[in-house]
């Protein structure tokens, strides 16, 4: 399987990228994952992308493609993988296609997941982190026992920069003006299902296998 989910802030990519993973035993490629630690390790590449995420804005495609890049190259995406989040601009599906031949690994579908903006502000703001753990809750489906507390090791629950609700908005604003080209563009190609994001994961889950006719 070699699949590429698209949609906005909040669709739900990552969590049925991973549920896709465990089935079919592929990797998954998460651009956000990637920035993300590279920020922590306070890679040059890091320190580049750490003011730009900050404020909700897409990271140069130049630093995405060389990150994305190298990942593929990898000995376990030789049996497949998931890309989640990524490519978010024409010039990246255009640089990943590239990519792709030269790997001889052609994408076989390409997913989006699709949902009302208000419901995907509502899932985003509402996410809570463990600085120490990394365990993830939301206030309202998922809230820990104690509130701001960590139900796993106890440590204090932080709300990331770019789950805040302007920064929110703005992401989404820039999702529509640049990564919903792609929507077209894989259209052309064939390789387009459009997804249902409302609903319960499970449900969710359900519509995507049931696009690419796995029933």
């Amino acid at each position: 399987m070699r699949l590429v989910l698209l949609g906005p802030p909040g669709a739900g990519k990552g969590t049925q990228a991973r549920l896709l993973t465990a089935k079919f035993d592929v990797a998954h490629i998460s651009a956000g994952d990637l920035l993300r630690k590279a920020v922590a390790d306070g890679s040059e590449l890091g320190r580049t992308a750490k003011p730009i995420m900050a404020k909700g804005a897409l990271v140069p495609d130049g630093v995405v493609i060389e990150i994305i890049e190298e990942r593929l190259r990898r000995p376990d995406c030789a049996g497949g993988y998931i890309l989640d989040g990524f490519p978010r601009t024409l010039r990246q599906a255009e640089a990943l296609s590239e990519v792709l031949q030269l790997l001889h690994a052609p994408l076989d579908c390409v997913i989006s997941v699709e949902a009302p903006e208000e419901d995907l502000v509502r899932r985003l703001a509402g996410r809570r982190i463990c600085g120490v753990c990394g365990s993830m809750f939301h206030i309202d489906t998922k809230p820990p026992v104690r509130i701001g507390i960590c139900d796993n090791c106890g440590d204090r629950l932080l709300q990331r920069d770019d789950d805040r609700e302007d920064t929110i908005r703005h992401r989404l604003r820039v999702y529509r003006e640049q990564t919903e080209l792609l929507i077209a563009y894989y259209e052309t190609l064939g390789l387009l299902r459009r997804i249902d994001g409302h609903g319960t994961i499970d449900q969710i889950a359900q519509r995507i296998h049931q696009a690419f006719g796995d029933e």
